[in-house]
């Protein structure tokens, strides 16, 4: 018979897991209290959870909510970051944490739009540039022949003026 507080844990699993559209699971083994404070600090100053989960309840939140893959990347002790915005800054923000912390946390999967991702496309997803990145350079992609086509219709009236300024001042020397 499960206790209440069992069954209240599986129902917070499931508010959290079923609101998430990334989530990357981590091996937390040998990780240290406050590195795990650290990891949290640094995760919600972007808005992202790690939730520490026992496997036998994610198994059963995971099934009630109908996402079994949940269960594929949740292997021994379980460390999982939610994130419900940009996948990009989820997958960054643990794999920096990772580096810079040289720490014995590991990725262990993820899940994106409903598919697995094996430790290595979770570090992909990580070198990836962010979305407000994408978005800038997609802008400057999309000004770069608009800015070219101005200089090349004002080159000739620049010229002109060039010239003109330069009639002038040799006027004004031979006056002078």
């Amino acid at each position: 018979m499960p206790t209440q507080e069992k069954i209240d844990k599986v129902a917070e699993l499931k508010e959290v897991l079923n609101s998430a559209t990334c989530l990357i699971s981590t091996n937390y083994s040998k990780m240290t209290g406050n590195m795990a404070v650290q990891l949290r600090n640094k995760l919600r100053e972007q808005e992202i959870k790690f939730v520490v989960v026992k496997n036998r309840l994610a198994y059963i939140a995971a099934d009630e909510i109908g996402k079994p893959e949940i269960k594929e990347i949740t292997k021994g002790p379980s460390g999982i970051v939610v994130s419900s915005g940009d996948p990009v800054n989820a997958a960054k923000a643990v794999h920096d944490f990772i580096e810079s912390e040289n720490t014995t946390v590991s990725i262990t999967g993820g899940i994106l739009d409903g598919k697995i991702l094996t430790p290595e496309e979770v570090v992909s997803l990580a070198k990836l540039p962010g979305r407000n990145e994408l978005i800038a350079q997609l802008l400057g992609q999309l000004q770069n022949p608009a800015v070219g086509f101005v200089r090349v219709i004002n080159a000739p009236i620049t010229g002109l003026v060039t010239v003109l300024q330069r009639r002038i001042e040799s006027l004004e020397q031979n006056s002078a």
